[in-house]
């Protein structure tokens, strides 16, 4: 019999896709240790307030529960970003196969709208004309802003009328018709970086249909993207002095200071030494680029000790040769398009969502001033002008207002040496929603529950995902790599 509807209760306009009935098909290829893994797609609307209009495609998987009989819902998982460009998609369920989590939960996989198999934004591609630099002088800075003025126009010619419509918002709104249409009362989600503000929003937007939630390697619920990037350069900064602290401790063994200002004075010395050679501000940009990423990775401490070391002895005798091959394998990063015609354009829509600045010489005032504090692991891209500074299109809704009010306490996972997603990130974002925090110690790890091998770590978050245990509500567990083996100088003891 139908239930008769209240004259007060709007008629539910997403009726027709909640009442799919998707399509799985099986494989075992990727499977795994967890088993089968089906296959399906649904349909999404492109714009919520016109769900009579276009729609879109939405690529899953499926693992389901190893323990039928133990069974409390679905886990959906996101990583990757911003947007779920360059994220596992559909394939990071598999992450959990075979765990404590698969034997209650379906694991869920998905590719957010615009990326992988699911209905694509394009962008035309565009090639930087610009010179890469570390530390680029002030006549380059208008042609790096042309570089991102061209950037967007490709991204409009390329994304059309789709292109607004690839938000984190109707990323939520895709979850929960995920949810809907797996006929599930509630789901339970784990986020890393960008996925992590993904679930920051739909709890706030669909709270009565959220259960167990872990955010991993967080944005900082109050800052804008582009504060998030800015504050990057912040964040390889502090690997960079903790690395300069432990390599003046072993004064002995690396010889390159006493304290940590000796060693950075050491390090600008052999950047200045790099320039005067043959490979120019080449040669100083890769140097950069290698004290950042070394210095965050544990391992590499006592390599980039010795690397630069080995630098200053060639840059004083002036041997560009032998600089040139101790930098050989250190490669660069930057925002490249090298995809063909078209690539994906979901990163540049995603962080369109907030207002940047347009008046360029914001940006010239922090390039000069990223250059000069923060010129390590390519600080200065953090700074520069984005696509968003030549905005073509005003996004349909503001931003998500983060905050918990309707679904349990979940955790936050941060480590304190994230080179991505600045550790005060994590703690604002626990804060904000009440939320236990584990914090990874010594780390430079990014994106760390069952991606890194985190034995501590993996244990405390699948109790409280199988079980609903929480940890104590500010937790530390030890990074998964430990610094090298070096002992420290006497004196310093």
């Amino acid at each position: 019999m139908a239930t008769k509807r209240s004259a007060t209760t709007p008629p539910d306009v997403l009726s027709e896709f909640r009442a799919q009935q998707p399509r799985w098909t099986t494989s075992t290829s990727d499977a795994g240790s967890g088993g089968t893994v089906e296959h399906t797609t649904i349909e999404v609307p492109v714009d919520y307030t016109r769900p009579e209009g276009e729609r879109l495609t939405i690529a899953l998987t499926r693992h389901r529960a190893t323990d039928p009989g133990r069974r409390r819902g679905i886990l959906l998982s996101v990583n990757g970003g911003p947007g779920g460009d360059w994220g596992r998609g559909r394939g990071l369920a598999a992450a959990y196969a075979g765990t404590p989590v698969h034997e209650v939960y379906d694991l869920v996989g998905f590719d957010p709208r615009g990326t992988g198999a699911s209905t694509p934004l394009h962008a035309e591609v565009t090639v930087p004309k610009a010179p890469f630099d570390s530390r680029p002088p002030d006549s380059a800075f208008e042609a790096l802003a042309e570089d991102m003025r061209q950037r967007e126009l490709g991204c409009e010619r390329g994304g059309g009328t789709l292109r607004p419509h690839i938000s984190t918002r109707n990323t939520a709104r895709d979850m929960d018709l995920v949810r809907s249409v797996l006929g599930e009362e509630r789901l339970s989600f784990v986020g890393y970086a960008y996925g992590a503000y993904v679930g920051a929003v739909f709890g706030s937007m669909f709270p009565e249909r959220l259960d167990r939630s872990v955010l991993d390697s967080c944005v900082n619920p109050d800052w804008t993207w582009r504060e998030q990037f800015l504050w990057q350069g912040d964040a390889v900064q502090r690997n960079v002095d903790q690395w300069a602290h432990w390599t003046a401790d072993r004064h002995s063994h690396f010889g390159l200071g006493r304290d940590a200002r000796q060693v950075l004075a050491r390090v600008e010395e052999v950047a200045a030494q790099l320039e005067k050679l043959d490979g120019g501000p080449q040669s100083r940009t890769l140097f950069d680029g290698a004290v950042g990423t070394r210095a965050t990775d544990r391992s590499q401490w006592a390599d980039l000790g010795t690397l630069v070391a080995r630098l200053s002895d060639a840059g004083s005798a002036g041997d560009a040769e032998a600089a040139s091959g101790l930098l050989a394998e250190q490669g660069t990063w930057r925002p490249q398009d090298n995809e063909g015609e078209l690539r994906t354009g979901v990163l540049e829509a995603i962080t369109l969502e907030h207002a940047w600045p347009d008046d360029l010489e914001v940006y010239y005032r922090d390039m000069r001033d990223f250059r000069t504090r923060f010129p390590y692991g390519y600080g200065v891209l953090r700074a520069q002008p984005w696509v968003g500074a030549f905005r073509t299109f005003t996004p349909p809704e503001p931003p998500t207002a983060i905050t918990r009010d309707g679904y349990p306490v979940g955790l936050v996972v941060q480590a304190d040496g994230d080179p991505l997603d600045h550790y005060a990130g994590g703690v604002a974002m626990a804060e904000r929603l009440g939320h236990h925090l584990i914090t990874v110690a010594d780390s430079g790890d990014h994106e760390v529950y069952r991606l890194l091998g985190n034995p501590e770590l993996d244990a405390l978050v699948d109790r409280y995902l199988v079980d609903g245990d929480l940890p104590p509500s500010r937790v530390s567990v030890p990074g998964t790599t430990p610094r090298p083996d070096i002992p420290a100088d006497v004196d310093q003891l």
